[in-house]
């Protein structure tokens, strides 16, 4: 009885390890991908779509290698790669949207915009479940959404001379937030690197194509921006995101979402000297505190 105990026990230490480092690695996924409007801002030899095209383009020999690695050579189940093309397209159709509005509103207000998917993924989670979320989490979600009316508050600037910007940037959070649920449908059936290698290789002619119909320039000067923009938005961050994914919920990982906007809005003051007070670092401590309370169990439902 004690050897089963202590199995029992050793068990459930390893799996509350291993959730940790998951979500360590979502919050590390999510601050990397903070970084992409300031590269997106400083690659500024090519279009805004056509940096997300080299983004995609410069990342998927990576992305392949890892991806055979991981499957061994094995052809993945042809629904599975359907469903990782349609994220793709999503994911194709955010970036062009994301990358022009960024080049026209502030860092703040395009990553802000752009993480409405932090709300619609919320909404989602709360529509699977059928069920308000209750105790620490209940409390999460109102702190991260306080945090981040403070840090829109101070950060963001309502004007004219912002608004298709904003327009485009709430755009892609709304295609954000499809492509983030069709890809934790399918990590049910694929591993991380194959799911992002499929999404990330249907990207690259789409975003090609939509860069050329808009006049962009395509070919850099200055590869730099575009490198970094590729191994930490692509490699790094979304390969951390979506390998944390189906260890989630749509709440949790709608939430940390909201850790691109603090990020951003820092590297928004330091790079490109977009103001940064207290309130918005008194908002950003309000998002930090949800994502601590996220992780304590309520009375209804387990840790997560």
């Amino acid at each position: 009885m004690t050897a089963k105990m202590d199995s029992g026990d050793g068990s459930g230490q390893a799996k509350a390890r291993a959730n940790r480092w998951a979500f360590a690695a979502l919050l590390g996924g999510n601050i990397a991908l903070s970084l992409g409007a300031m590269l997106v801002r400083l690659a500024d030899d090519v279009g805004p779509t056509a940096s997300a095209f080299w983004r995609m383009t410069l990342a998927l020999p990576l992305l392949l290698l890892f991806a055979w690695r991981e499957s061994g050579g094995r052809i993945p189940p042809r629904r599975a790669v359907m469903v990782a093309a349609a994220a793709g397209i999503f994911f194709a159709l955010d970036l062009a949207a994301w990358h022009v509005g960024i080049l026209n509103t502030k860092i703040a207000n395009a990553t802000l915009f752009g993480n409405c998917a932090s709300l619609l993924l919320v909404l989602w989670g709360i529509f699977l479940t059928r069920e308000l979320p209750r105790g620490w989490q209940a409390l999460a979600i109102l702190l991260a959404f306080a945090g981040s009316a403070l840090l829109m508050g101070q950060s963001y600037e309502l004007s004219p001379a912002y608004l298709a910007g904003d327009l485009l940037s709430l755009l892609a959070g709304m295609l954000y937030t499809g492509y983030v649920i069709l890809m934790k449908q399918v990590r049910g059936t694929l591993e991380p690197w194959t799911a992002l290698t499929i999404a990330s290789a249907v990207c690259v002619p789409l975003l090609l194509a939509v860069a050329v119909a808009l006049g962009e320039p395509v070919m850099p000067g200055d590869w730099t921006p575009l490198i970094l923009l590729a191994l930490t938005s692509q490699i790094v961050g979304q390969g951390l995101m979506i390998w944390s994914l189906p260890r989630f919920t749509p709440l949790v990982i709608g939430l940390t979402l909201l850790v691109q906007p603090a990020v951003a809005a820092l590297a928004g003051w330091l790079m490109f000297g977009e103001r940064l007070g207290p309130i918005d670092l008194f908002g950003g401590m309000l998002v930090g505190a949800a994502l601590v309370l996220i992780r304590l169990p309520s009375r209804r439902m387990a840790p997560i």
